[in-house]
C-alpha cells in the first residue's frame, strides 16, 4: 500500500483506526484486510461466519471484497445485520435486496441466513435468528456507523452494551430515519419504516474481528464522538474501542 492511499494509522484504546485519502481506497483497504482474515481462517476451519451490513457506505468495500481472489465462498456462512419491518417483500430498500445485489449474488456464499424469510411468521423471527447466531458464532463482522453513532440499528435510545438478547425489535430514532433519506434510500422520512430488527451490540461484539467502514462528511460528528467521547450508549459505536480486534476505516472526509 502506498503512502498516498493511507494517510494515517493509529489506535484509540483497543480500536485500530486507518484513514485513507479517498472513499475508494478506504473500501479497497478494508476489503483486502477482510479477505486476508477469511483466507487465514479457512486454512484452519471448515466454515467461516461473517455478518454483513447493508448501506451505501459499504458500496466500495463490498465491490472490492467481491473481486478478491482465492476465497472459497462455498465455505462462508453469511449473516444479516439488520432489516426494516413493514416493507413489501419486493421493496428495493430491503437490506436483504441490497446484500443480494452487492455481494451475495456475485460471490454466492455457501449459506445465507436472512433475518426475514418468506416462510417464517413474524413471531418466530427472533427465536429463529437467535438460534442461527448461536449455531454460527460470527468470526467477522463487517459494519458501519450511523450519523447518530449507531451500529446496526442500535440507536442511542435503544442501545444496550449489556443487552441480554442477540437480536431484537427496535423503534428507529428520527435521526437514523433521516439518514436513510440523506442516503437516497427513501424520498422522505414519512416513507422510512419506524421499526426494525437488529442484531444487538453484544451480538456484534462477539465477532472475533470487526471491520467498520465509515466514509463521507455526514459521519464526521459520529466519528468524533466514537473516538474522542466517553464510551457510552449515547454514542453506541464508542463500544468498539473495547474490542480487542477491530479496525475503523475512514476516508478523509469522515475523519475531518
Amino acid at each position: 500500500m502506498s503512502n498516498e492511499e493511507e494517510i494515517k494509522k493509529y489506535r484509540v484504546d483497543d480500536l485500530g483506526v486507518k484513514v485513507f485519502s479517498t472513499r475508494q481506497m478506504m473500501g479497497q483497504a478494508a476489503a483486502r484486510d477482510v479477505a486476508e482474515r477469511i483466507r487465514k481462517l479457512l486454512s484452519t476451519k471448515d466454515r467461516v461466519s461473517i455478518i454483513f451490513a447493508a448501506a451505501p457506505s459499504q458500496d466500495e468495500f463490498l465491490a472490492a471484497l467481491s473481486e478478491e481472489k482465492n476465497i472459497d465462498w462455498s465455505k462462508i456462512t453469511a449473516l444479516h445485520l439488520d432489516e426494516y419491518i413493514g416493507l413489501d417483500t419486493d421493496a428495493s430498500q430491503r437490506f436483504s435486496k441490497y446484500l443480494d445485489q452487492h455481494i451475495f449474488d456475485i460471490v454466492k456464499p455457501g449459506k445465507v441466513h436472512y433475518i426475514v424469510e418468506n416462510d417464517i411468521a413474524d413471531e418466530d423471527i427472533l427465536k429463529r435468528y437467535k438460534k442461527i447466531l448461536k449455531d454460527n458464532p460470527p468470526d467477522i463482522a463487517c459494519i458501519g456507523i450511523g450519523e447518530n453513532g449507531h451500529i446496526a440499528f442500535n440507536d442511542p435510545p435503544v442501545a444496550d452494551f449489556d443487552d441480554q438478547e442477540l437480536i431484537k425489535i427496535v423503534e428507529l430514532d428520527n435521526k437514523c430515519r433521516r439518514q436513510q433519506v440523506h442516503d437516497g434510500c427513501f424520498d422522505n422520512i414519512e416513507k422510512v419504516p419506524e421499526l426494525a430488527y437488529t442484531l444487538t451490540i453484544p451480538a456484534i461484539m462477539a465477532a472475533d474481528f470487526i471491520s467498520c467502514v465509515v466514509p463521507g462528511p455526514t459521519k464526521t460528528e459520529a466519528v468524533k464522538h466514537t473516538l474522542n467521547g466517553d464510551i457510552t450508549e449515547d454514542c453506541p459505536a464508542s463500544i468498539l474501542r473495547k474490542h480487542k480486534d477491530a479496525v475503523l476505516y475512514l476516508d478523509r472526509k469522515a475523519s475531518a
